[in-house]
């Protein structure tokens, strides 16, 4: 099953650490998936999702608890996919589930990736680049 939600820039579709019962399709819009520094009062951005593209994986693998907050960066038109009926297909449909299965991790690969690039310029945004 699947719905569709509008939102406006500015929302919370999840925040680190929270159950992701939902993988999200991006209709149109885009979507900023960041890690929040609250101490720092600051947020580190991982990753920039527009349409077309997915966001919350981590609800396709237990804990199924976000690993990052993702936030609306504008208007926003998505499809919400459960993912217990999702995960059901896949154990329906072995070739279907591998296949979703390495798009994810290709996705957590990319991001991965990205993150380090800004988790290591904002340790040298911090330390003023000087060794």
């Amino acid at each position: 099953a699947a719905d569709e939600e509008e939102v406006e820039a500015g929302h919370f579709f999840l925040r680190e650490g929270q159950e992701v019962p939902y993988l999200y399709l991006v209709v149109e819009g885009t979507v900023t998936i960041l890690i929040e520094l609250p101490a720092r009062d600051k947020e580190i951005v991982v990753s920039t999702v527009g349409p077309g593209q997915v966001f919350a994986w981590s609800a396709l693998v237990p804990p199924h608890t976000a690993t990052a907050s993702v936030k609306a960066t504008t208007p926003c038109h998505v499809v919400a996919i459960d993912c217990g009926r999702l995960l059901e297909a896949f154990e329906e449909d072995y070739q279907f589930g591998y296949v979703m299965m390495t798009k994810a991790a290709q996705v957590v690969r990319d991001r991965v990736a990205t993150m380090n690039v800004e988790m290591l310029a904002y340790l040298a945004g911090e330390t003023g680049g000087e060794e």
